[in-house]
């Protein structure tokens, strides 16, 4: 007798909660400690705890040489930029949005929203649950309703405090004595956020987020991008599947389709983890891999017919 082959524990989303995690709490305390925020009060960026001031304030340019000048800009504006940008560029044009789906605290508010949202209708988004006739209980889209608002609120927080100096910002709030314009951005903010989380989420991922563009623009250009594919010759093992894959992806994208399709993925990998649970007996495992693209090579559900390129011979 053979021995049953056993499929691995697919531990890929366990690995993203705690990158997404870790990073969402970098978010939330790096202008409190002072690791990275911009001081509009004092005009000038906090890095580490050091400040980092550009001296190009017209009395510092007229009392120095253009050399000095010139090694401000240099050390300040173009150096960071030759850096930064090509290497956020390379890990883009290997493995697509890999920012949003393991880092983004936009992404990861956008899944924890989604599973409420599908809790409550059974499905992750508003007009999905519109077009299926799943309305839920008045209650639970109230309490939907308050968190969206309260994180809302905690992220024009967040941002404000990546402006302002966080300590006194938090001060002023508890005590109310917070001035006009911060409490202006605060409320405005807050209105904004909210109606992201309620209603867009995934839809400004997808159409709105200029971060993501740049990323899904690079990755499409490399055809040896890595890119989730779909084995075609195993398709008659989804005849049993409710569509899992695709229900799985918080972009609502055609998992199984090919790259051009997959413009806006964002690497989450939970299309494999869905698939991989389904296919958890199956000796052969999941149908959907994350690899190295092939050029020239697209992986599609159902076959394109190529068209014969020999001409046919007309008849006399």
């Amino acid at each position: 007798m053979h021995a049953q082959t056993v499929n691995p524990k697919d531990t890929l989303q366990q690995k993203r909660l705690i990158t997404r995690s870790a990073f969402f709490l970098l978010f939330l305390l790096a202008p409190v400690l002072n690791i990275f925020r911009y001081d509009l009060t004092e005009t000038r960026f906090i890095l580490l705890g050091f400040p980092l001031s550009f001296n190009l304030n017209l009395d510092w340019v007229a009392q120095s040489t253009p050399a000095e000048v010139a090694g401000q800009i240099l050390f300040w504006f173009v150096l960071p930029i030759l850096v930064l940008v090509p290497l956020v560029l390379w890990i883009a044009f290997r493995w697509g949005r890999l920012y949003c789906g393991w880092l983004c605290p936009h992404f990861s508010v956008v899944e924890t929203i989604n599973d409420l949202m599908t809790r409550i209708t059974g499905r992750p988004t508003l007009w999905e649950a519109l077009k299926k006739g799943s309305t839920g209980k008045a209650i639970h889209w109230a309490g939907l309703t308050l968190v969206c608002a309260l994180i809302g609120f905690s992220w024009a927080l967040a941002l404000l405090s990546y402006l302002l100096p966080p300590i006194p910002l938090y001060t002023d709030l508890v005590t109310g004595q917070l001035s006009l314009y911060p409490g202006i951005f605060l409320a405005v903010a807050t209105a904004v956020f909210t109606f992201d989380f309620l209603f867009a989420r995934h839809l400004f991922c997808k159409y709105g987020c200029a971060v993501g563009l740049v990323q899904s623009i690079a990755w499409m250009t490399n055809g040896k991008g890595r890119v989730v594919t779909f084995d075609t010759k195993r398709a008659a093992a989804c005849r049993d599947c409710t569509k899992a894959c695709d229900e799985a992806c918080p972009m609502r994208l055609p998992t199984r389709s090919h790259k051009r399709a997959k413009f806006s993925c964002t690497q989450c990998l939970q299309c494999v983890s869905a698939c991989r649970d389904v296919q958890k007996d199956n000796p052969e495992g999941s149908l959907l891999t994350w690899e190295p693209g092939e050029p020239g090579k697209q992986t599609v559900l159902i076959p394109v017919r190529q068209v014969e390129s020999t001409p046919r011979h007309s008849r006399a």
